[in-house]
């Protein structure tokens, strides 16, 4: 790396997926890197084991010492502006990047393409990734989670590609110049930082300025904003892929034929353009999870991969840690955790969930963001109502301050149920208890929400199976384990 500015990089919250990638990246790279975060994790081993060197258990300006000589700091929104080490690397006149500031200067030289979308961004730049790695092409990517095969989702690849997860959250996203674009749907989210749907609408159509000449947007027309995106991309003579169960199936395009649920996965039937028709056997369940496929292949095209070969690919995709990951099973019943967080993406993991229930559906949702949570219960609780059984903790608020009558309480008052069927919880450490004496043989536990209501899994399995084993974590068909 020498030459640049990315030489020595010390990361603020090293340990998030964002930032936890971008560390990936520059240790395989050879830049000497130091970061802090709250506590340990497997992730921050995981680095320290490639030579990063980070300090836990707090944030001191002192941390900024770790390599030899002043780094770079690299920050995300998530780090307030009285962060000490921002204060103290501010006070010393350091370099301060933006997390996607970083990630920019990573993708220098290489086709890029970027997935961005209010909903579907990991998911469909996993899927992308791992079509383009068995094509044999060994892009280089950052994403927001982790890929259950790998382990990882970041890695410094031998090939010309660039995948990203392009977070449009706090507008970030308008950092990166895409050759590949693809964007999910439009909806609303992230107000706290827009300020009002038209602001955030209008993100987009400025992320198309981003796409180089000669570039392509790849965009889901069954969606609303997808379609008037796309209208504007060719308007400003960018070139459209569009795909969905409305695609025009003209040249270029991809039209969902067919969605059938099969086991814990899906069987899909796809044509492209006027063309022949395909047929993909994918691993993980659901139609949304079926379109973010043809996402992937449309993109995977656009960048030059064989179609036979994506197809082949996506059909061996694995899943991602924490979207409708499998926990393990105990006392009959099969647990899950998704990150889902906001009401379309709680909408569609439940309807997935619901086609490959045995039983009942119990979902435990932790609302994400105090702002969010006052924009949206309403339709979180619509959303809820999929599944039978409804349990809210209260709000994990991350980055915000709590604010007056804002909880948990809010989405749980919404849910359209019998009052029996929704359960208020808000003592976090009570849900494991309160999810085991609803659970019954055969059915499905599912954990939800962007916070730490993802660690409840475990808890909830020992709650299950009070006298026995737990099923094993990486295989959803496992029998029970007898009790001894």
């Amino acid at each position: 790396m020498r030459g640049t500015d990315l030489e020595r990089v010390h990361l603020i919250g090293i340990g998030g997926a964002g930032m936890s990638g971008v560390a990936r990246i520059l240790l395989a790279r050879g830049a000497a890197v130091s970061g802090s975060d709250a506590k340990d994790s497997r992730t921050v081993l995981a680095l320290r084991a490639q030579g990063a060197r980070i300090a836990v258990g707090g944030h001191d300006g002192a941390h900024l010492e770790q390599l030899d000589g002043p780094p770079t700091v690299v920050v995300s929104s998530a780090i307030r502006k009285d962060n000490p080490e921002l204060v103290a690397a501010h006070e010393r006149g350091l370099t301060v990047l933006h997390r996607s500031d970083a990630l920019a200067a990573l993708m220098s030289g290489r086709r890029v393409a970027c997935v961005t979308g209010t909903a579907g961004k990991t998911s469909t730049t996993s899927m992308l990734t791992v079509a383009l790695q068995h094509c044999g092409l060994d892009p280089s990517f950052a994403i927001g989670g982790d890929l259950t095969a790998a382990g990882s989702g970041a890695h410094h690849g031998t090939g010309d590609i660039f995948v990203a997860e392009a977070d449009e959250s706090d507008g970030s996203f308008l950092r990166f110049s895409p050759e590949v674009a693809v964007v999910t749907n439009v909806e609303v989210d992230h107000l706290d930082h827009f300020g009002s749907p038209a602001e955030y609408a209008g993100a987009f159509t400025k992320f198309l300025a981003r796409i180089v000449p000669g570039g392509a947007l790849v965009t889901c027309v069954d969606d609303p904003g997808g379609e008037r995106l796309a209208a504007e991309a060719e308007a400003a003579g960018i070139r459209v892929r569009r795909y969905g169960r409305t695609a025009p199936g003209s040249s270029g395009d991809a039209l969902l034929l067919d969605h059938e649920p099969v086991g814990t996965g899906g069987r899909v039937r796809l044509r492209l353009g006027s063309g022949d028709e395909h047929v993909l056997e994918l691993p993980v369940p659901g139609e949304h999870m079926a379109l973010n496929a043809l996402a992937a292949l449309l993109a995977g095209i656009e960048l030059g991969a064989p179609v036979a070969e994506l197809l082949d690919g996506l059909a061996g995709f694995s899943g991602v840690r924490r979207r409708f990951e499998f926990k393990g099973r105990a006392g009959g019943v099969v647990v899950y955790d998704d990150y889902a967080h906001h009401p379309t993406k709680v909408a569609a993991a439940l309807t997935a969930a619901r086609q490959v229930a045995e039983g009942r559906l119990i979902v435990a949702f932790q609302p994400h963001l105090y702002s969010r949570t006052r924009a949206f219960h309403r339709e979180f609780g619509a959303a809820l109502a999929l599944a039978d059984e409804v349990v809210v903790l209260d709000v994990f608020g991350a980055r915000e301050d709590p604010e007056p009558g804002v909880s948990g309480a809010l989405v749980a008052e919404s849910v359209p149920l019998p009052a029996e069927r929704v359960h208020y919880v808000p003592r976090w450490s009570d849900v494991p208890e309160v999810l085991a004496k609803l659970a019954e043989p055969g059915d499905m536990v599912i954990t939800m929400g962007a916070g730490d209501v993802t660690v409840l899994g475990p808890e909830v399995l020992t709650e299950l199976g009070r006298g026995e084993e737990p099923g094993p974590a990486e295989d959803p068909a496992a029998p029970e384990t007898p009790a001894p």
